[in-house]
């Protein structure tokens, strides 16, 4: 992540609730998720025009992601953060359809 100075990339997914992907975006990884969400939602609006509400977690939170999601469409985006009480892993609400996408992902990566 762009803090951290780390090689490499980064991988924005789009899934519905079920965890089928609709939309992916990789680019390095020095770039902040919220900078690099605006470029994937964008991707996903001419084959489903109509999706609007848009679940995340708190890497996408703050004002800049929001103005630039409402110059693409009118979004609203829902941050799904873990309580300040949890220690450890914590299965968050809509978070753990994102993660098993990813799982099922590097399940075919390996399988291929």
């Amino acid at each position: 992540d762009a803090g951290k100075k780390i090689k490499g990339r980064k991988r924005h997914i789009v899934v519905d609730t079920l965890g089928f992907m609709v939309g992916l975006r990789v680019h390095s990884a020095d770039i902040q998720d919220r900078d690099g969400a605006p470029a994937v939602l964008k991707t996903i609006l001419k084959r489903w025009p109509w999706l609007r509400h848009i679940f995340a977690d708190g890497g996408y939170a703050g004002p800049k992601l929001k103005g630039a999601l409402q110059k693409i469409a009118a979004f609203t985006l829902q941050i799904v953060k873990r309580t300040d009480k949890a220690k450890g892993f914590e299965v968050l609400p809509r978070r753990w359809v994102v993660e098993r996408t990813f799982a099922w992902l590097g399940r075919c990566r390996r399988l291929a």
